[in-house]
């Protein structure tokens, strides 16, 4: 390339504002952060699982080991990627079988995507890649919104064993604006193996109507060997016409941006607390949980191991459910059958002999 066309083209970037920081548009793009585990194992059905912000779609095609692992691209400065490792083989897909990793956006966050009008933009993903199992892989980009639209890219993992990075070009789409809100608007899906169902029609290159058939078609099947294992790490998507070098953010912003879609607190010893509140009954308390950010809605509640209420001894957690939540603030509900409280006291909430006793709210899309 020429010394003026280099001039050119940075440019264009330049004046498409992606020069500076806050350029891509993915969460957890180097897996660093993993608060629900670091590793999973026997999977045959999707969900989150490790790395946070990704999502599992699986569909009765193999079984999974999932892992926030440590082998990376050895230039890059990375520390982290997410691993998938095929344990039990599905060689041969029924028609509805399907596999892929996805990450989905709020469509206030793609508003500068200036999707559905003269003006949309050009955008770039990029990302590094690994497997023994070379061959076609189909990346998917799907629009959401209520008039279902869709594009999908191959490429190509060429070298077995070996990171590669991989850059694709997604064109503007002037259909279909994005609502400015919260809710789900946007996917984009790795396919890791998909049955007919997602593979009988041709490949939807461009812009188009959802069509299922459309989605993955050419894509190989990691699922045909448990010998078979994918890595991803280093994703970045903006908007520009080209791949810029990849924005390295602290693990804290990393780790804030997570919150709003998922927050654990945990235990730090046998006998950490959480929180605190007030027993309305010698079996009940109200405990407080302060989120650390706004989340995206009012969460839902799951939890882990043995938690217990303290107060003049107290006794060991045996319902929790939530009472009242927002996106700022949850107030839980804990049942000690063991008694133990007193009405009016203070009560402090925590693990009860539980190392592993944890608190987790969810507003993932």
């Amino acid at each position: 390339m020429t010394k003026a066309a280099e001039l050119a083209k940075m440019g264009e970037v330049l004046t498409n504002s992606q020069i500076g920081g806050r350029r891509n548009l993915f969460y957890n793009p180097k897996m660093a952060v993993a608060q629900r585990a670091t590793s999973v194992t026997g999977k045959t059905s999707g969900g989150y699982f490790t790395c946070d912000r990704w999502n599992v779609n699986l569909n009765t095609l193999g079984t999974w080991s999932i892992s926030q692992a440590t082998d990376v691209p050895s230039s890059e400065g990375f520390s982290n990627s997410m691993k998938f490792d095929c344990t039990t083989a599905d060689a041969s897909p029924a028609s509805g079988d399907a596999f892929w990793v996805e990450q989905r956006f709020e469509g206030q966050d793609l508003q500068q995507l200036k999707k559905g009008t003269s003006s949309a933009e050009v955008t770039t993903l990029s990302f590094w890649v690994k497997s023994n199992k070379t061959g076609t892989y189909i990346v998917n980009i799907l629009d959401n919104n209520a008039s279902l639209r869709q594009i999908s890219k191959a490429y190509t993992i060429d070298s077995a064993n070996t990171w590669e990075q991989k850059v694709i070009s997604i064109e503007g789409d002037t259909s279909n604006v994005l609502p400015n809100d919260n809710s789900l608007e946007f996917v984009i899906s790795w396919f890791l193996g998909a049955g007919s169902s997602y593979q009988s029609g041709s490949l939807q290159t461009t812009w188009g109507a959802y069509d299922a058939t459309k989605r993955a078609v050419g894509q190989v099947n990691l699922a045909d060997s448990t010998d078979n294992e994918w890595y991803i790490t280093g994703v970045q998507w903006e908007v520009s016409s080209q791949a810029t070098p990849f924005e390295h953010r602290s693990f804290g912003e990393e780790l804030a941006l997570c919150q709003r879609y998922f927050y654990k607190t945990q235990s730090d010893s046998t006998y950490d607390f959480f929180s605190n509140g007030v027993a309305v009954s010698s079996t009940l308390a109200y405990n407080g949980i302060a989120l650390p950010c706004k989340m995206r809605s009012a969460p839902t509640l799951t939890t882990s191991g043995n938690l217990r209420n303290y107060r003049n001894g107290g006794s060991a957690i045996t319902t929790i459910a939530i009472n009242h939540t927002s996106a700022y603030f949850c107030v839980l509900e804990c049942t000690s059958s063991g008694g133990g409280l007193t009405a009016g006291d203070g009560n402090l909430f925590g693990a009860n002999n539980d190392a592993d006793a944890a608190v987790m709210l969810s507003a993932e899309l």
